[in-house]
């Protein structure tokens, strides 16, 4: 383990989630108390990570293999395709899709609005059903396939239910943008979002599998800061108040190009969790 400072300000300040201990078996996550980001700060490799992630694949930590077929799987990653070909038209568009898991997205993107679609994915059994679909992916994580050199040959990538799950949201959305073709654009979209109405309890949104599985929580202004920071101007945000979704289209600017970037209040996150708490206990 190692630990890390605030992702978005490199800040060390730090305060616990409130009651956080309580629903991710004694695993501390904190906000930082310069800009309001969420995020765990004791954290492995990136590889160690994606292993762990390819168990949750495998057998899953409550003896069921995760699979993005059942219908509510299903039905975000419609929700997130139109949102996406709603704003940039899909159709022959180089799309990459980082974190693949068995292609099911990618397939969507394919099938039904006309994409040329790539998947990087951890997983070689994932990798496996994906090539069984015809679709081609990268076995290893994005800092694997960005060392080998990649070429910027993408329009559009997709980071669907991952940015929060892997080692370090700034590596992986800066090996985004060297993916992308000038003016490409990247799509992040997330469960994880906070200061919105309350979607599900506390024990449903922590957990107790290890905390660097689930990294980052992100706001609409953390998402957006997250982004400008690495070269992302934030273009198209979806209804996040009224969804379970937090879906954020950037576009790729050159280096060097004066971005917004917005912070949360601190003081303002921690009462959010604490009002979350107070109302998940009634079903605990």
């Amino acid at each position: 383990m190692k630990e890390h400072p605030c992702d978005l300000c490199g800040s060390n300040d730090a305060a616990e989630i409130p009651h956080v201990l309580l629903y991710t078996n004694g695993q501390l996550v904190h906000v930082c108390r310069a800009c309001g980001f969420v995020y765990v700060r004791a954290r492995r490799s990136a590889k160690e990570i994606a292993e762990t992630w390819n168990e949750i694949y495998g057998e899953g930590f409550a003896g069921e293999r995760y699979t993005a077929r059942i219908p509510a799987v299903k039905a975000r990653h419609v929700y997130v395709a139109d949102f996406l070909d709603m704003h940039l038209p899909l159709k022959s568009l180089c799309v990459c899709d980082i974190g693949a898991g068995e292609g099911a997205f990618l397939k969507v993107l394919r099938d039904e609005y006309g994409a040329d679609v790539f998947g990087v994915e951890p997983s070689a059994e994932n990798v496996r059903r994906m090539a069984a679909m015809g679709i081609e992916a990268f076995a290893g994580t994005i800092e694997e396939f960005a060392e080998r050199g990649a070429p910027a040959s993408f329009d559009v990538v997709t980071i669907v239910w991952t940015l929060e799950n892997c080692q370090s949201c700034r590596g992986m959305l800066g090996a985004a943008h060297r993916l992308l073709r000038p003016g490409g654009h990247v799509l992040v979209a997330t469960g994880s979002r906070i200061l919105v109405p309350f979607k599900k309890t506390l024990m449903d949104y922590f957990g107790p599998n290890p905390a660097d599985t689930h990294c980052f929580r992100f706001s609409a202004n953390t998402l957006r800061t997250v982004l400008a920071l690495n070269g992302f101007r934030a273009v198209h945000l979806n209804r996040y108040l009224d969804s379970d979704v937090l879906c954020a289209i950037g576009r790729r600017e050159a280096p060097g190009t004066d971005l917004p970037r917005p912070k949360d209040d601190p003081n303002e996150v921690l009462a959010f969790f604490e009002r979350w708490h107070a109302e998940s206990e009634h079903y605990r």
